[in-house]
């Protein structure tokens, strides 16, 4: 699983850095052809990162849920975000996967609801629920470079 956890790492260290060189304005910017801006995608993967591990675990999730409310699947831009929230936002990066990390060791993941994502694919414990969150992050993090692009 170690592979797995550093796999997340650095894709959030890359969202990191997408997090401390752009602009409010840039992360803020939905460009015309999209639904989404920078900084939904980034807590969208926090957001569901901690709803696939977490939730569907029965354990209580590290963020809030407001949070949970405004980034989960679904969602869209409601309104611009402060600075104060992106740097709540790049906090979340690491310290959701560390504490993730930590709790995987200790075992604390016992039981798990199946939940069947969107590519029809059914999770039935938390090792594939990790798994496709990497494939998820994946997804979003094309998003973020297609709006890089764009903004």
């Amino acid at each position: 699983m170690d592979f797995a956890f550093d796999t997340t790492l650095k894709s959030r260290k890359f969202l990191k850095d997408l997090l401390e060189n752009l602009t409010l304005e840039q992360l803020n910017k939905v460009p015309e052809g999209f639904n989404n801006n920078i900084i939904w995608n980034v807590a969208h993967t926090i957001v569901t990162q901690q709803l696939l591990v977490y939730n569907l675990s029965a354990i209580p999730m590290i963020i809030s849920d407001e949070l949970v409310e405004t980034y989960r699947k679904g969602t869209k831009v409601e309104r611009d975000v402060t600075q104060a929230e992106v740097d709540l936002i790049k906090g979340l990066l690491f310290s959701t996967i560390e504490k993730t990390k930590e709790d995987y060791e200790n075992r604390i993941f016992q039981t798990y609801h199946e939940y069947t994502v969107t590519t029809k694919s059914t999770l039935t414990n938390v090792d594939e629920a990790i798994a496709f969150n990497n494939f998820h992050e994946g997804i979003h993090l094309g998003y973020v470079l297609a709006l890089k692009r764009c903004i």
